[in-house]
């Protein structure tokens, strides 16, 4: 120990870039955009929730393997989430005629309206939290975030 107290063996300097690393930011990252999207989109619908129907919106129905691994979302999460969408009427799932294994998801009308209309608010809590960015900084703080999420999937 030093004379004030702490260990004079580069422990604080580990300790304090500890808490000044990613983990402690994503964690604040995450609780900014968690407020934000439950005074601006919420709508009793989650982020993937969201991304599920936009995704289905975009790219037309999907097989639930398909829309969980382009949602990001692993197995055990995606198949309930889907079933409350059901149940709401935002999406239909249905077996596939060519292989009954395989469950197909389809947009219903109420689903592509809420998807369409949520999707402002959605971007606009985007600009929000990128405020200070001009955007060259936007893009370029997407792109890496981008890259550390590849990053980390491989």
């Amino acid at each position: 120990m030093n004379g004030t107290g702490t260990p004079a063996d580069g422990t604080s300097a580990t300790l304090h870039a500890a808490l000044d690393g990613l983990g402690p930011l994503a964690r604040q990252l995450g609780q900014i955009h968690s407020r934000l999207w439950h005074e601006q989109v919420h709508q009793d619908l989650t982020g993937p929730q969201f991304t599920v129907l936009g995704l289905l919106r975009t790219h037309g129905p999907m097989d639930q393997g398909t829309l969980g691994a382009l949602a990001s979302l692993d197995k055990s999460t995606a198949a309930p989430m889907l079933e409350r969408l059901k149940h709401r009427g935002l999406v239909a799932i249905t077996k596939d005629d060519k292989d009954r294994r395989r469950k197909l998801v389809t947009i219903t009308e109420a689903g592509r309206e809420l998807a369409t209309t949520l999707a402002p608010a959605v971007v606009g809590i985007s600009d929000e939290m990128l405020a200070h960015f001009n955007p060259v900084e936007r893009d370029q703080f997407l792109s890496l975030m981008r890259r550390v999420v590849e990053g980390a999937k491989q």
